[in-house]
């Protein structure tokens, strides 16, 4: 099936779900919860919150799908609400931290013996939210620059320059032991 046709399927489960097929709800979490759960764990450290913070954007999608106003838009909605989520979740820790006055720990202090895909994801965890979100949405869930923006809410010239700078963060966070000889 070709991207045309991928478009066209997608556009027709969205309106299947905006008029309250199950199945087709079915069908759209099963196309797109690897893809998200991808997404959301670049930006969080735990695998069980990423879990926990999926299940939080299907019951957001479940309720706001009949918002979607252009059905060919829906994967740019879908990673706002999922980034939304997470940065929601975000402020909530960040609020219960600063109560308790606890100092968050670094989510990755050893990088031994990573292979090469382990190496990035280790990584990414270390650079800034921001970063992994530009990084993540642009080139681990193929989305245009345009469509990074979007998601982001800034304008495209910073998308690209903040590619930019977190490639570089990237490579300075992953260190020598990321070059072929490790």
């Amino acid at each position: 099936m070709d991207r045309d046709e991928t478009e066209v399927v997608l556009e027709l489960l969205v309106v299947r779900c905006q008029r309250g097929e199950r199945a087709a709800f079915d069908e759209l979490i099963g196309g797109w919860e690897r893809r998200l759960f991808v997404f959301i764990r670049k930006l969080v450290s735990d695998e069980e919150e990423t879990w926990q913070l999926l299940q939080e954007v299907w019951l957001q999608v479940l309720r706001g799908i009949a918002t979607v106003r252009d059905p060919r838009r829906f994967p740019v909605w879908l990673y706002q609400v999922a980034r939304n989520t997470v940065m929601t979740h975000h402020r909530r820790e960040y609020a219960r931290a600063r109560q308790l006055d606890g100092d968050v720990a670094d989510p990755g202090d050893d990088a031994d013996g990573f292979d090469d895909a382990e190496m990035v994801h280790h990584g990414l965890s270390r650079l800034p939210l921001p970063d992994r979100e530009v990084l993540t949405l642009h080139f681990l869930n193929d989305l245009s620059i345009a469509e990074t923006a979007e998601v982001l809410g800034i304008p495209p010239g910073t998308v690209k320059s903040r590619l930019y700078r977190a490639k570089r963060a990237l490579r300075d966070a992953i260190g020598p032991e990321g070059g072929p000889h490790g």
